[in-house]
């Protein structure tokens, strides 16, 4: 029995103080009420609003790649930047082999009709904007300005019959020489207009593979035909240079437009003004830029290096005299051909009739009637026309 309480007393004070040491223990603290999610899920921070550190340094932007690296390692804008501006940096190849081995984007530049951009920018901006719509439109005027003249006026007739008498105009070496020039000069033409303007009327009708076979072709056609109109060029200016020289009568004949546009066709020696100007203008002229810089694009001109701004001037060059030539050359195709009976037959054959010579050249008529120059030049020709060899006298028989 004593036993039993003494147990129940321990009992009861194990109790007691586990109750006091619980009631004497801080209160746990309560839960966090849950941050609220801002509406719309992430929001992120605008970029342009978030400046590194380093950016806030006054001498940022001048700043070398070297110490740009110390402060933002991996940025390397201003080695770009160095590089876009067309600043040249080492290279190890010969200069002479490779002179632009160090530069990879070309100075700023500004060229006809481009803007203020790197040299390769200008140059494509130029000729896409200035050379090939501006030349379209060039050809495109002259081709319908002679149109419009034969329509309307016709072609240049005589007046008087022909007498059947022939006079020798063109020496079979003087052919040879015109002919072969002219060849090459509309081979190249031909080629150059479909590598300039092929891609607005051909690649849409044949399609990009039959186009890229052709203007492959055409270009390997007209880098080995250049060097020929180069050659007969040289030789066009030695054979016909002594009649192309200027005279006083041909200030007569430009004053009245070579009666084009009504009047008699003003007197004129064995070449006429018009056709002078073709002469100096065309073959002279603008024959030595387009060969001159043609040559210079094939590389075949000594004593320079070729960088891609030289090309690029070149090229301009080239497009913009070969334009205006071709132009030039239409009104000299239409006179030789439909816009003056007889002139392609003198070309082709070497004799025009006593009329012809007497209505559109009376100079050179007159000297022939007087004995300065040989109404058949060629050996061959006096041999093969001994019967009509003389030309007959203005009031002497038939």
């Amino acid at each position: 029995m004593k036993n039993m309480l003494n147990a129940l007393l321990v009992a009861l004070a194990l109790g007691g103080g586990l109750a006091a040491a619980h009631a004497q223990a801080p209160a746990a603290p309560a839960a966090a009420p849950a941050p609220a999610q801002p509406e719309g899920g992430i929001r992120s921070q605008n970029i342009f609003d978030v400046k590194p550190d380093a950016s806030q340094d006054p001498g940022f932007l001048d700043q070398t790649n070297g110490e740009r690296q110390r402060v933002m390692p991996g940025n390397n804008s201003p080695m770009w930047r160095q590089v876009s501006g067309g600043v040249t940096g080492f290279s190890s190849l010969p200069f002479e082999e490779a002179p632009e081995a160090g530069n990879l984007i070309q100075r700023f530049v500004k060229y006809p009709g481009s803007l203020y951009t790197n040299a390769g920018e200008a140059w494509r901006q130029t000729r896409n904007n200035v050379i090939i719509p501006y030349g379209a439109a060039l050809l495109f005027v002259t081709l319908l300005a002679l149109a419009i003249y034969y329509f309307t006026r016709g072609p240049i007739r005589l007046h008087e019959r022909e007498t059947g008498r022939k006079i020798e105009r063109f020496t079979p070496f003087e052919r040879a020489t015109h002919w072969s020039n002219a060849i090459a000069f509309v081979v190249l033409a031909v080629s150059g207009l479909v590598m300039a303007f092929g891609k607005f009327f051909l690649l849409p009708v044949i399609g990009g593979a039959l186009f890229g076979w052709l203007t492959y072709v055409l270009k390997t056609v007209h880098n080995f035909v250049g060097p020929l109109f180069v050659v007969t060029t040289a030789f066009m200016i030695v054979t016909f240079i002594r009649d192309n020289l200027p005279r006083k009568s041909d200030l007569e004949w430009m004053r009245h437009g070579g009666g084009l546009f009504g009047g008699k066709e003003p007197r004129s020696h064995r070449f006429n003004a018009g056709e002078k100007l073709v002469f100096w203008g065309g073959v002279l002229l603008l024959g030595a830029f387009v060969i001159a810089s043609g040559l210079f694009l094939n590389k075949l001109l000594p004593g320079f290096v070729y960088t891609r701004g030289q090309m690029q001037i070149a090229h301009m060059i080239h497009a913009t005299a070969t334009l205006l030539m071709i132009a030039l050359i239409m009104g000299h195709i239409y006179i030789g051909t439909l816009g003056m009976p007889g002139a392609y037959k003198a070309m082709r054959e070497g004799y025009v009739d006593e009329t012809w010579a007497k209505e559109h050249h009376r100079l050179w008529y007159d000297d022939i009637e007087a004995g300065k120059i040989p109404a058949q030049r060629s050996a061959e020709a006096r041999s093969a026309h001994a019967p009509v060899a003389g030309v007959r006298v203005e009031g002497s028989p038939s």
